[in-house]
């Protein structure tokens, strides 16, 4: 699989939801006898954002952000060996602590699996229209990633 041919079945899973993400969810997706590497990322909100004391986080997502997100899964399923890929970003409020994104890849090899799950994750950031508005226990706000 991978590596140019279709990515049919490929991708396992790929949602947006407002409910709590599932790390074993996403492994169950992964789970595959020829894969020797599986590898996950874990977004989670973390309490401070660059000194800043975090309050409240809250996702909005762009109507196109599913699609998007599919077109990522599928653009990295197709340039990289993978076996399986799953990837699910949660929308709404979260709270500190909460996981805000897991994406996974299975590879036959761990290096492989390492540089396709890194893709991933940098893809979703940097593609899918979801954007993250923070508020800070000083009563400060901000936007991250809107345009």
């Amino acid at each position: 699989m991978g590596m140019g041919e279709g990515t049919e079945g490929v991708v396992r899973l790929c949602e947006l939801r407002a409910g709590v993400l599932s790390v074993d969810e996403v492994l169950a997706a992964l789970g595959e006898p020829s894969a020797g590497g599986t590898a996950l990322f874990l977004g989670t909100v973390r309490s401070d954002d660059h000194g800043r004391a975090v309050a409240t986080l809250d996702y909005t997502a762009h109507p196109s952000a599913s699609s998007r997100l599919r077109a990522v899964a599928d653009a990295v399923a197709g340039e990289y060996p993978v076996i399986w890929l799953a990837v699910v970003h949660r929308v709404g409020a979260l709270r500190i602590g909460d996981l805000a994104v897991v994406a996974g890849v299975a590879c036959a090899h761990r290096a492989e699996a390492f540089i396709a799950c890194r893709a991933l994750i940098d893809r979703v950031k940097d593609a899918v229209p979801i954007w993250k508005h923070q508020t800070f226990l000083d009563g400060q706000e901000e936007w991250v990633g809107a345009p």
